[in-house]
């Protein structure tokens, strides 16, 4: 059967060989689908009780695997290795929202379809940059307020294909999947230039399709418009408002202890548990980045922010849940795919649509490791040495099946809420901000398969000429 091992603690699983493992009981995977079910069906069906009961229904349920996998299976294991996947997952994306949401963005413009465009371009190249969670939560606010009273529910949707996901794709910084390659051995700058064409495709087919979808949006009229800048200018109002230079250095902060992974920098103290090297300084480190943010933060811009807390809840609950059921659908997925019929036909193709289809609704970062340690596998080469993992990515054999891996596992976790992490925190926010969002299904079925498929498709397509 297949043995997991968490090699990037707070990151990703990955199967290794065949070794002594227990098969995987498909009744587990009740839990992790049916929290799934609830997510998409709860706030729309009967909101009142899942507002009130879905933090205890999904650490209940997260509790449940916990307590099957710890004391029933005594795989304690992966379960240690999950709890310190989702604690890692949880402090990152706190300090990041905390950082990203005591900066106050203000654009003194009326929104028309292409400042929309060009905000969206730059938080996608953003995104490259600080990451996909980082420049979510710097610039979904702004973005709302720059849309005033006419945001809509497509806007956020677009803006979770383009700046949560797929602006990702050219750094290791951009998404946790590419980030573990780099952590494993695939060089730096090897997704700017191997990436690059699906991040020009893909940024520019959603563009073009939002600007399309934006121009049927009411907007003022080019006169309004004018007389909207001669009355900003006579107030003398600057072009932009930002209120938060000084806790840039807390983000550097957060962005830069992303790095300190006693897996990989060997000085880097870490908790020895069940034979795993558990990381904990860099977890502190971005803690402590979030008080100070939070503490030094301007109170004006906290409340024009709109600052609250209830979003990370919301993210923190659900998430503890979906990481814990999420354990034995991992499992499955890992056994399903090593069987010799698969693993044989694992083509570029191939993987670029298993790998998206499974990060659409299991963590991206560990579907990502796992088809990078099988398509190695095939290959003769071991995940675990950063030679064999940089001779992957640089042969010519074997680069397209990295590309592949890459481009699904970054584009895909657009497909659903739960695809990326960043997805379900920008709804949050959105709807805290008075944005009516679509529900799990109604976001897939509305959105994601009419607009954002088509440029899977392309992609895809692209990927076996290239």
């Amino acid at each position: 059967m297949i043995e997991f091992n968490r090699a990037a603690p707070g990151f990703a699983p990955m199967f290794l060989d065949a070794g002594a493992s227990w098969p995987v009981a498909y009744w587990l995977l009740l839990p992790f689908f049916g929290l799934l079910a609830l997510i998409a069906t709860g706030p729309l069906f009967f909101p009142k009780f899942w507002t009130r009961w879905y933090a205890s229904i999904a650490v209940g349920l997260g509790l449940l695997m916990l307590g099957y996998y710890g004391f029933v299976r005594h795989d304690w294991h992966t379960t240690v290795e999950t709890l310190a996947e989702y604690t890692s997952f949880v402090v990152l994306l706190t300090a990041l929202y905390v950082t990203g949401g005591t900066m106050y963005l203000n654009i003194n413009l009326e929104a028309t379809p292409r400042r929309n465009v060009l905000l969206l371009l730059a938080g996608a190249m953003l995104a490259s940059v600080i990451g996909t969670t980082g420049a979510s939560l710097v610039l979904i606010r702004p973005f709302i307020r720059l849309n005033d009273q006419r945001a809509k529910p497509y806007q956020i949707v677009f803006f979770i294909f383009l700046v949560s996901n797929a602006g990702g794709l050219l750094t290791p910084l951009g998404d946790p999947p590419l980030f573990i390659g780099y952590l494993r051995g695939v060089p730096f700058f090897w997704t700017a230039w191997h990436l690059l064409l699906p991040w020009l495709v893909a940024t520019g087919a959603l563009l073009l399709l939002f600007w399309l979808k934006d121009r049927r949006n009411p907007y003022p009229s080019r006169l309004s418009r004018n007389e909207r800048r001669r009355e900003r200018q006579e107030k003398g109002l600057p072009l932009y408002d930002f209120n938060g230079a000084q806790n840039l250095p807390w983000l550097l902060l957060v962005l830069v202890s992303v790095f300190l992974d006693p897996a990989r920098v060997s000085w880097v103290p870490a908790l020895h548990v069940f034979g795993l090297h558990l990381s904990f300084v860099r977890e502190m480190l971005q803690l402590v980045a979030a008080w100070g943010c939070y503490r030094t933060a301007d109170r004006k811009a906290l409340g024009a922010n709109h600052f609250t807390f209830e979003p990370m809840h919301e993210v923190a609950f659900l998430f503890f849940g979906i990481f814990l059921t999420m354990m034995p659908a991992l499992q499955t997925a890992a056994a399903v795919a090593s069987k010799p019929s698969v693993a044989g036909n694992l083509t570029p193709t191939a993987l670029y649509w298993l790998t998206g289809s499974l990060s659409a609704f299991l963590d991206n970062a560990p579907t990502y490791a796992s088809f990078l340690s099988l398509s190695m596998a095939s290959h003769h080469l071991n995940i675990n040495q950063d030679t064999d993992v940089q001779a992957f990515a640089l042969s010519y054999l074997t680069m397209p099946l990295l590309r592949a891996i890459s481009s699904g596992a970054v584009l895909f976790g657009a497909f659903t809420y739960i695809g990326n992490g960043p997805n379900f925190l920008v709804r949050s926010i959105a709807e805290k901000e008075g944005v009516p969002m679509p529900s799990f299904f109604g976001y897939i079925v509305r959105y994601a398969i009419p607009y954002l498929l088509p440029v899977l498709l392309l992609i895809g397509w692209l990927l076996t000429l290239w």
